[in-house]
């Protein structure tokens, strides 16, 4: 059995990453960057022209029905051209969200809005997640009030979809009563976090469909941490792309330093690391909708791997560029800070190899 990715799945790589690449020169990147809050209008517009708000859109809500595994090309084409746009949370974990665990008029209601491009939502699983701050939600008679530090895709959010400690999730609208949105400009600018405060805000919705919403939550982090992974994949290739043209065109002491042979080694450490990253990020990808015993196991082991690989290769080709790498000249940061949010963001290498383990068996929750 052959496995890798069929030949439309390669076209509409090429056409995405062709798009990125015309959309977001330097220059532009910068611009769109400098505000922090991780949305522009006119390039979300174009995605979605593509068919990206729609692709995991199931067909009967007038999505495209595509795969993870597409989706974590996406998320690859994404991050390697450091894309200010939201996409994890918005399009991939909110879409798993409702179709795992809100009845059918919620998923007839909401589905077609974010496959329309119209509803854009920010996720905060809290504590599900690992991560640090404040996690702590009370819901009564329909209102929520307590704090939730670190919604992803937050910036130019419509709604919001938290989750409470026993895996429920409310949906809030941006604008409701009682609802305060902190963006908080993370170190990659192109990709803020939202904390929210809130005092007896109504919920919109309430996603209680499922008989073990902690298990639906779970795997709703886990499609998560998967684009977190391509997303990665996608920044620490751009990198190695960069640090190799470089190499060949960076003349010291009267040859190109490409043809040294330290340099030579760095180029061909960080080529041998990445790519069988790719092949992991893949599967991953893929087990999450075909082989649901082991989606759990790959996709926390793709993101604390690719964590701990991607850290090393920004190193590395930071280091090829010399001391042009640290500058904004080469924005060569921009990927690398990427790296660094990716890492951090729905659970560190340590709390995804954690959470494994509990998917093994080997230990407890």
């Amino acid at each position: 059995m052959r496995f890798g990715l069929t030949e439309d799945q390669k076209l509409f790589d090429h056409s995405l990453r062709g798009f990125l690449s015309a959309r977001l020169p330097l220059d532009v990147l910068r611009r769109l960057a400098e505000p922090g809050n991780g949305f522009d209008a006119d390039l979300w517009k174009g995605l979605g022209e593509l068919g990206l708000h729609a692709m995991l859109v199931p067909e009967e809500y007038g999505g495209a029905g595509l795969s993870l595994l597409d989706a974590a090309l996406v998320a690859e084409a994404l991050g390697f051209h450091a894309a200010p746009t939201p996409f994890a949370a918005s399009l991939v974990m909110a879409v798993r969200a409702f179709q795992a665990a809100a009845d059918d008029v919620q998923r007839r209601i909401w589905i077609p809005r974010i496959a329309a491009g119209e509803t854009r939502i920010g996720v905060g699983l809290g504590g599900l997640s690992g991560q640090t701050g404040r996690a702590a939600l009370r819901l009564q008679g329909g209102r929520l009030s307590g704090a939730v530090d670190g919604l992803l895709d937050g910036g130019g959010a419509t709604h919001f979809l938290v989750y409470l400690a026993d895996g429920r999730a409310a949906l809030l609208d941006a604008d409701a009563t009682g609802i305060t949105a902190t963006l908080r400009r993370s170190v990659d600018r192109t990709r803020p976090l939202v904390d929210l405060d809130l005092a007896e805000t109504p919920a919109v919705e309430v996603l209680e469909a499922s008989n073990a919403p902690l298990q639906v939550a779970a795997r709703v982090r886990d499609a998560g941490r998967v684009m977190l992974a391509a997303d990665m994949l996608g920044a620490a290739q751009a990198m190695l792309d960069r640090a190799v043209a470089y190499a060949k065109e960076r003349v010291q002491f009267g040859r190109v330093i490409g043809s040294f042979q330290g340099v030579k080694y760095m180029c061909a450490d960080m080529a041998t690391m990445l790519e069988p990253c790719r092949a992991m990020v893949w599967y991953a990808a893929y087990a999450q909708d075909a082989i649901l015993e082991e989606a759990a196991i790959a996709a926390n082991h793709a993101k604390a791997h690719l964590a701990e690989v991607t850290r090393e290769v920004a190193r590395l080709a930071t280091e090829v560029h010399g001391g042009m790498g640290f500058t904004d000249l080469l924005g060569l940061h921009f990927q690398f800070k990427r790296i660094t949010f990716d890492q951090q963001v729905l659970g560190t290498s340590e709390r995804c190899r954690h959470d494994a383990a509990v998917a093994q068996g080997w230990i407890g929750a």
